[in-house]
């Protein structure tokens, strides 16, 4: 446990999990592989209230790490710091080796970075299928096979794909933003509250096919969620935020059985 003071569908994330191989998967063990996210002391502020006060974080191919925490921890503002939709006040966000803190936020994407914000905003006037290339424009030409990866993941977006996205369910449309996500074949993904507003039964639908992907394709999925106990089952890495700071980073089922910690930030 540490505690801080005070050609398939993702190219890179292909490399990253090349570069991993030696690692151990989500059971547990020896990792030696670099991490693909590196986030170092950063800090980040609304006017003169600080959300982000030195948070450091790692995340590596092939895992995920879920940052938790209260409503106000600082959750939603570490994911669009990261991203560069907010601009940090100390500290450097590092990106496959690259520092990549002043970036403009549409390189971001270019450098291998998805972000998929709160909210599950799709083009609702769009088919699935549009909706699905809207994902590739920063990218280049996306082929054929890249398309037919994301509905082999995403089988219930195949029957829809020439429907208009209002039409969809919650959960179909927080498949269509994952997989239109994927198709800027991100290394890194982060995903912010994905199970907002959805039914239990789609919530485990989601995390399953989330882990499947991270095991199958070697992504780093960077998973910010209210939703905890769900969050802790399908991530392998655990972050707890309170009031801007990290109070812990564990495995997480070291965080899931720890009693009194999860009793103190993560509510139940």
């Amino acid at each position: 446990m540490t505690q801080p003071n005070g050609a398939s569908l993702s190219k890179g994330a292909t490399a990253a999990s090349a570069a991993g191989s030696a690692a151990t998967g989500a059971a547990g063990g020896a990792r030696t592989a670099a991490p693909v996210l590196e986030v170092e002391g950063l800090s980040a502020a609304y006017g003169p209230v600080r959300a982000l006060d030195g948070v450091s974080l790692q995340a590596e191919a092939g895992r995920i790490t879920a940052v938790l925490g209260a409503n106000g921890a600082g959750k939603t503002t570490l994911l669009r710091t990261i991203s560069g939709l907010v601009r940090p006040t100390a500290g450097r966000v590092v990106l496959g080796g690259e520092d990549v803190t002043r970036a403009q936020v549409e390189a971001m994407v270019t450098k291998g970075m998805s972000h998929v914000p709160e909210g599950r905003g799709v083009i609702a006037e769009l088919t699935v299928d549009e909706n699905l290339r809207v994902g590739s424009l920063f990218r280049g030409k996306v082929g054929k096979d890249e398309f037919d990866r994301v509905y082999d993941f995403f089988p219930r977006l195949v029957e829809r794909r020439d429907n208009p996205a209002h039409t969809l369910s919650g959960g179909e449309r927080q498949m269509l933003v994952i997989g239109r996500a994927l198709l800027a074949q991100p290394r890194l993904l982060l995903l912010d509250e994905p199970s907002l507003g959805l039914a239990p039964r789609i919530v485990a639908q989601i995390f399953a096919l989330l882990r499947n992907l991270v095991d199958s394709e070697g992504l780093s999925v960077l998973l910010v969620e209210q939703n905890a106990r769900s969050a802790l089952s399908v991530a392998d890495v655990g972050v707890v935020l309170n009031l801007g700071r990290v109070v812990v980073t564990d495995e997480a089922h070291r965080l899931a059985g720890d009693e009194e910690l999860r009793h103190a930030y993560l509510g139940f």
